[in-house]
């Protein structure tokens, strides 16, 4: 038993009932054949990408089964006779599925591995500085940490201006 996915357009003339009608035979074609039948999404009208038989848009549904090799070509034959259908995929996806939950499992395992507070790092060029994250300011600039240095003895403050100067 494998996991399938299968997504076929109906016509964008069909009722609600027609399509309700289409996936209840289909569904009842998977059981019947010894599959289950895991999701059924209807996705509504929507636009085609390109024109297929003259339609512009088409009732999306996805049908997502369990079901052997035979079941599937049986769904697509059926599918195929159906005039309401104007295009159809299906797709086993029981492959995907368990590469994504090998994935998971090794991101977890990775995530276990890796120590949870890892003591920050400073960067090479703090390093370069001076090995203590840059606590030493660039050449010319005041450093946050120290007071603030008066000017140099050569340079006097200027003196008060009085608003009445000749």
């Amino acid at each position: 038993m494998r996991i399938y996915e299968n997504l076929f357009i109906v016509k964008p003339d069909a009722t609600e009932e027609e399509i309700d009608h289409l996936v209840e035979q289909m569904s009842k074609n998977v059981t019947t054949a010894g599959g289950t039948v895991d999701k059924v999404d209807k996705w509504g009208k929507r636009r085609l990408a390109y024109r297929v038989a003259k339609h512009r848009e088409g009732h999306y549904v996805l049908i997502q089964f369990t079901a052997g090799p035979e079941t599937v070509s049986e769904f697509e034959r059926r599918l195929r006779v159906q005039d309401s259908v104007i295009k159809f995929l299906t797709v086993r996806i029981d492959e995907t599925l368990k590469r994504l939950e090998k994935r998971k499992k090794e991101r977890e395992k990775r995530a276990h591995r890796r120590p949870q507070s890892a003591p920050v790092q400073p960067s090479l060029a703090a390093q370069m500085l001076g090995g203590d994250g840059g606590a030493h300011p660039a050449p010319g600039l005041p450093s946050q940490n120290a007071p603030a240095q008066s000017a140099p003895a050569n340079l006097a403050p200027a003196p008060p201006t009085t608003g009445t100067e000749e």
